[in-house]
């Protein structure tokens, strides 16, 4: 998980009506860090910057909080996400009306197939009315 994840999740947990300090974001993750991992001061002072430039993250005197414009997209991701879920369940409610249709089909087949058979016969009936032609031909 990148510092700026991090950052933006801790910022979420301790939702401050003044924003996070740097030093609380700092503690809260090396406490969080795996005892393998080695802090990087220079990664995590470069993430804070970046987050501010990009405007996901916006400074307040020494403390950051997450910006209006980001969380209207993580709101508009989690609709987006959501909506998915609903439509999934709305089509198995449907399979039983398709099988109704199935059944129409069935009856419509039927009468296509009788008036194939009359266009059979009125196309029939028609090579047999015309006549042959004989062109003579002069020389």
């Amino acid at each position: 998980m990148s510092y700026k994840a991090q950052i933006i999740e801790v910022i979420k947990e301790q939702n401050e009506r003044s924003g996070t300090s740097m030093v609380a974001l700092k503690k809260i993750l090396q406490e969080r860090l795996p005892k393998d991992k080695k802090w990087l001061n220079a990664t995590f002072l470069t993430a804070l910057k970046n987050g501010v430039e990009k405007g996901e993250l916006v400074k307040l005197k020494s403390s950051y909080k997450l910006s209006a414009e980001y969380k209207k997209n993580i709101a508009k991701a989690e609709k987006a996400a959501a909506a998915p879920k609903k439509p999934a369940k709305k089509p198995a409610a449907k399979k039983k009306p398709v099988k109704k249709t199935v059944k129409k089909t069935t009856t419509t087949k039927k009468k296509t197939t009788t008036t194939a058979a009359k266009k059979k016969t009125t196309t029939k009936k028609t090579t047999a009315k015309p006549t042959k032609k004989t062109t003579t031909s002069t020389k």
